[in-house]
């Protein structure tokens, strides 16, 4: 997979935008190679849409109430989406699953708070911390149709301490989870990658 230089992105978000903000942070950067074209949201009144106004980011939001079922949803999201012509699509903590329409138009990469396979879902961080392991972490991949179960572009393990709390493992594992898509959207830009069934390969200039 190549990409053109920059990188157009539409990023997705739910919620406050943390993840968002460290993209919109290093493509202010001066020889970044991507830059945000759109900000998308599922929902009205989020931080991560006020973090896109501060920098005049253009944004819109489709929301699930708003549409009789899913699949005319998936259809209203790609229609806002395809209106800003991105190269990639960034996941940022958008707590919906895309449907296949949308899949098969972009190519969208999204973060997990896990090494996965390791547990997927919504609740991954307290599913580790009841399993008991000592290793946890984050990973980016390719979306699909499955619940976190594309192509693994990118993992950081994070270290399980003894007395960690789901909210203290989480933080821990955010902090990694922001760079590493950072410096995987970096990479991407910079050479792309080659995709040989599940296995993800980057390719460096």
């Amino acid at each position: 997979m190549e990409l053109p230089t920059p990188v157009k992105l539409v990023v997705l978000a739910s919620g406050s935008g943390t993840l968002l903000q460290s993209v919109l942070d290093a493509t202010a950067r001066s020889g970044f190679p991507a830059k945000v074209v759109a900000v998308g949201a599922d929902r009205t009144g989020i931080e991560a849409l006020t973090r896109a106004e501060r920098v005049s980011i253009p944004s819109f939001t489709v929301r699930v109430a708003d549409h009789p079922d899913r699949a005319a949803w998936d259809k209203a999201l790609t229609e806002a989406v395809a209106a800003y012509q991105p190269d990639l699509v960034v996941s940022a903590g958008f707590m919906k699953i895309l449907g296949e329409q949308f899949l098969s138009r972009f190519t969208v990469i999204n973060t997990h708070p896990a090494l996965l396979p390791s547990f997927p879902g919504m609740h991954a961080v307290r599913d580790a911390l009841e399993a008991g392991v000592k290793v946890t972490g984050s990973t980016v991949h390719f979306a699909d149709a499955g619940v976190d179960t594309g192509p693994i572009i990118a993992q950081e393990a994070v270290v399980v301490e003894h007395d960690d709390t789901e909210d203290v493992l989480h933080e821990r594992i955010k902090a990694v989870e922001r760079r590493l898509l950072v410096e995987t959207i970096e990479r991407l830009g910079r050479g792309g990658c080659t995709v040989d069934g599940r296995k993800v390969t980057f390719r460096e200039h």
